[in-house]
C-alpha cells in the first residue's frame, strides 16, 4: 500500500527562482487538479504550489508511466526538456513521501525553518482537494496526520518561536527592551524594504501610531497612508523623536542623520523615557556614540544580524528533534498502512470461519432436538470460543512486526493456506 503514495515537484532547493517561476499555476489550482485526476493510474491527488515550491501527491499505481506523466504535465509549459524537468524535480514514493509531506508540513523543508505560511497553504490545498474529490482514505487520512504532526512539533518543540529575520528580529528587540508594544509610536526614517516589514510586524503587535519621515514628501505620504500614519519631512527628525518610543532608521543616505548630540537635549524633554533605534542603513543612519547616553538602545544591522544567526542556530537545534517526531510519526502511518492492507483479509477470514461455525452449528442442533434452549446456547458459544482461539495466532500472524515485503509474503500465504483466494469449484485465483 504505502508503495502507491507519490510526491512529485521542484522546490528552493532543486530548482532557480527563474525555473520554478516557468511552473506558475494559477492562484486557484483548479485546473491543474483536474488534469492531474485524469492521468491514467491516479486515484487520489493533491496540488500545492506556493512561490517556492509546487508539488503533486499523489496515490496511484507505483509504474512509472504515471509519474512520467505527473511530470510531464507539471513542465508542460515550461519550454524545458524531459532530462531538464528530471533534472530540476524530486520524486519521493513509499515511507520517503510520507515524511516529505510531513516536513513540508511542519516547515522543515521551508526556505525559512519554522515559518507558519507553508501549514496554511497546505491545509488550502487540501481543502480544494476535497472540493474536487481528488482525495480518497489514503490521502484524506495522511494530510490530516500531517496538520497534527505540525502541531505536535511546535507544541514539542520551539522552531517557531525565535526570530529569523532583520525586521522581525528588530521586533523581538524591541518586545525585550519596551515590554508590551501596545500604543507605543514607532518613527521610521526612509521608506526601505525592510523598515517596511519591520513596521507591518511592530503594527501586528499592537502599535498605536505610525509616523513615516523621509525627504520626499510624496513618498512619506504614501507609506504613512499604508500604515494609517503621519508624514512628515525629514527635517523634522529629531523634534518627531520627542513622542517616539521606537525609531526603524534606513535612509541610504550618505552620512549621519542623528548625532548623539543631537539627541541629548530629546532626551532630557522625554524624561529620559526609553528609546529603542534601529539603524538598518548601509552605511549607517545613526551615530553609534548615541549607545552612550543613558536609556538609549541603539541596534544597527550587524547587530540584528547576530540575533538572526543565534536564533537560526536555535531553530537548527530545535529541527533535530522535530525530524525525530516526524520519523516516528512517518512509522506509525505505515503501521496503519499495513494493518489497512491487513483489514480485508482478517475480516474475510473471520466471515469464513463464522459461515462454517454457522453451518457446523445448525447441523449439529438438527441432530440433538433433545437439546434444551440453554444447552444450545452453551453449544453456541462453545462454537464462538472455538472459532476465536483458532484465529487469534493466523491473525496475531499477520500483525507480527516485519518488513513490509516479509508481511505481504505472510498475507499472501495465509491467504493460501485457509483457501481465501479460491473460487467457488475450489479452484486457485486471484
Amino acid at each position: 500500500m504505502a508503495e502507491k503514495i507519490a510526491c512529485l515537484g521542484v522546490n528552493h532547493q532543486t530548482a532557480p527562482v527563474e525555473i520554478r517561476e516557468k511552473l506558475a499555476f494559477s492562484g486557484d489550482c483548479l485546473n491543474p487538479l483536474v488534469q492531474i485526476k485524469e492521468i491514467p493510474g491516479c486515484d487520489e491527488c493533491c496540488f500545492l504550489s506556493t512561490c517556492n515550491r509546487v508539488e503533486v501527491l499523489l496515490v496511484a499505481d507505483p509504474g512509472a508511466e504515471t509519474i512520467a506523466a505527473v511530470r510531464d504535465f507539471l513542465f508542460s509549459g515550461s519550454g524545458l526538456s524531459r532530462a531538464e524537468a528530471i533534472k530540476y524535480s524530486y520524486q519521493f514514493s513509499g515511507d520517503e513521501a510520507i515524511n516529505h509531506v510531513f516536513r513540508v508540513a511542519a516547515s522543515l523543508d521551508s526556505m525559512v525553518l519554522g515559518e507558519p505560511q507553508i501549514l496554511g497553504q497546505l491545509k488550502d490545498a487540501y481543502r480544494l482537494a476535497m472540493e474536487h474529490r481528488a482525495t480518497g482514505p489514503i490521502l484524506h487520512r495522511l494530510l490530516s496526520k500531517s496538520f497534527s504532526v505540525a502541531k505536535r512539533i511546535r507544541t514539542e518543540t520551539s522552531i517557531g518561536s525565535s526570530a529569523v529575520s532583520i525586521s522581525y528580529a528588530a521586533v523581538q528587540l524591541a518586545r525585550k527592551i519596551l515590554g508590551e508594544l501596545t500604543g507605543k509610536t514607532v518613527l521610521l526614517a526612509g521608506a526601505g524594504e525592510m523598515a517596511e516589514l519591520a513596521a507591518e510586524h511592530l503594527l501586528a503587535q499592537g502599535i498605536g501610531k505610525v509616523v513615516v519621515a523621509n525627504r520626499t514628501l510624496e513618498r512619506a505620504v504614501g507609506l504613512a497612508r499604508r500604515f494609517n500614519g503621519e508624514a512628515a519631512a525629514l527635517s523634522e527628525l529629531v523634534p518627531r523623536l520627542a513622542e517616539a518610543d521606537i525609531l526603524i532608521s534606513s535612509t541610504g543616505a550618505p552620512d549621519l542623520i542623528l548625532r548623539k548630540e543631537d539627541m541629548a537635549p530629546v532626551m532630557r524633554q522625554r524624561y529620559h523615557r526609553p528609546i529603542f533605534l534601529i539603524d538598518i542603513a548601509v552605511p549607517r543612519d545613526l551615530d553609534p556614540g548615541l549607545n552612550d547616553l543613558d536609556n538609549i538602545y541603539l541596534y544597527d544591522i550587524d547587530d540584528l544580524q547576530q540575533v538572526v544567526e543565534v536564533n537560526k542556530g536555535e531553530r537548527r537545534k530545535e529541527a533535530d528533534r522535530a525530524e525525530m517526531i516526524v520519523a516516528e510519526e512517518t512509522f506509525k502511518f505505515l503501521q496503519w498502512l499495513e494493518n489497512m492492507e491487513l483489514a480485508p483479509t482478517i475480516t474475510e477470514l473471520r466471515r469464513r470461519a463464522d459461515e462454517l461455525r454457522a453451518a457446523e452449528l445448525q447441523r449439529t442442533l438438527a441432530a440433538l432436538p433433545e437439546l434444551s434452549p440453554a444447552e444450545q446456547k452453551a453449544v453456541a458459544m462453545m462454537g464462538t470460543a472455538l472459532v476465536n482461539k483458532l484465529l487469534h495466532h493466523p491473525v496475531q500472524f499477520l500483525k507480527q512486526s516485519g518488513e513490509p515485503d516479509q508481511k505481504r509474503r505472510n498475507l499472501l500465504l495465509l491467504r493460501k493456506i485457509f483457501g481465501l483466494d479460491s473460487d467457488a469449484n475450489g479452484n486457485g485465483g486471484h
